[in-house]
């Protein structure tokens, strides 16, 4: 698809990415006016505890989603730490797209906090998607008191990256004829699903912007990166042709456990994936969810992390079909010398699509 093509192809096309803005600690700092305009992390602020959102007030020491407490604490003494209220922030998620289905009902959620809107048609016959999503951030802001940023393109990744750029507050359009121009100037640690290993391995290869990815033969990037070099390639040239779906299947099933202590001898880590093995049972008879891979993940101290897989003929759904593979996957980890953070285990590969028919998307995963 040559440049032409693809202008003419996007402007039958109108994308909006909603984004909000750190959003639980936006929630916490709302609904507690004494944590207005201070670096705030909801978690956990004990040492073994994890950042799950950082205000903007604390991104500007260095603080991110993921880092450890304690890291987080070094960087900003003064961090308050928020525990988290996930039924409330599910709660205002669905306040969110309450005013999201005022102008259409082609919503896909990827998390609690952000969605993309197909507003090609829309119900309130804007002819401009900037309009929309201009009156969508002045709804969240007057109704809820948040903020958002949104992204407007002809495609997903165009107006993910759209929403991204101009972060807190911001609007940002991508209009068919600036994307090529727009893209090549892009640093490749920008485009969306290219994260920090795959952008190392692209930097070897010499590429650092949009200009020098889309340089790159089809084949060169199938041969570095598998399936994901057709995405990489067709990225760079402003081609993303998948659809917003407004409802998606569960592909997974997930938990993990953050341990208190650092942990190496035999009997403690399988007294922990035992515990994770039940947490997991839990979980797929209350999603009704079945699958045949298992997968292990394992977390160590340097924050290192490895996964190993599993696969079997029949649906994965109780103990005694799930531990002694869960143990099987461990024989493969050695942590006698490399002691263990974290353990997480999940179940995917779906079989049974008919029990799962109409399930609406809201990702579960590792929690």
């Amino acid at each position: 698809m040559d440049k032409n093509s693809v202008i003419l192809y996007a402007l039958e096309r109108k994308i909006i990415h909603i984004d909000m803005d750190a959003f639980f600690a936006s929630v916490e700092q709302r609904d507690n006016p004494e944590l207005q305009g201070k670096p705030i992390a909801v978690g956990r602020g004990e040492e073994r505890g994890v950042v799950s959102t950082a205000s903007y007030e604390a991104r500007k020491f260095g603080i991110h989603s993921a880092m450890s407490s304690m890291m987080a604490k070094r960087l900003c003494p003064q961090l308050i730490f928020v525990p988290g209220r996930m039924s409330i922030y599910k709660e205002v998620s669905a306040q969110i797209h309450e005013i999201f289905h005022e102008y259409t009902d082609a919503i896909e959620s990827i998390s609690l906090d952000e969605a993309f809107l197909d507003v090609t048609e829309n119900k309130l016959q804007f002819e401009l998607a900037v309009e929309i999503a201009k009156q969508i951030k002045s709804e969240i802001r007057s109704k809820l008191n948040l903020v958002a940023s949104a992204g407007i393109s002809y495609n997903k990744f165009l107006a993910k990256i759209a929403s991204d750029y101009r972060k807190p507050d911001g609007i940002c359009t991508i209009h068919p004829n600036q994307a090529i121009n727009f893209i090549s100037k892009l640093p490749i640690e920008l485009f969306w699903g290219i994260g920090k290993m795959t952008a190392q391995k692209m930097h070897r290869m010499g590429i650092y912007t949009g200009i020098q990815l889309r340089a790159c033969s089809k084949e060169q990037l199938v041969n570095a990166f598998g399936k994901a070099g057709i995405m990489y390639y067709d990225f760079a040239r402003g081609i993303d042709n998948r659809p917003v779906v407004p409802s998606r299947i569960r592909k997974s099933i997930g938990c993990e456990r953050t341990l208190e202590k650092d942990i190496s001898t035999d009997s403690a880590v399988i007294i922990e994936l035992y515990h994770v093995t039940l947490e997991l049972i839990e979980r797929l008879a209350k999603y009704q969810f079945q699958g045949t891979t298992l997968t292990l993940k394992i977390k160590f101290h340097d924050f290192t992390q490895i996964t190993r897989s599993i696969t079997v003929e029949k649906n994965l759904i109780n103990k005694v079909q799930i531990l002694p593979l869960a143990k099987q996957l461990l024989k493969e980890v050695e942590y006698s010398s490399h002691a263990i953070r974290l353990i997480g285990l999940s179940v995917t590969n779906n079989k049974t699509e008919e029990s799962l028919k109409g399930w609406k998307q809201l990702s579960i995963d590792f929690k």
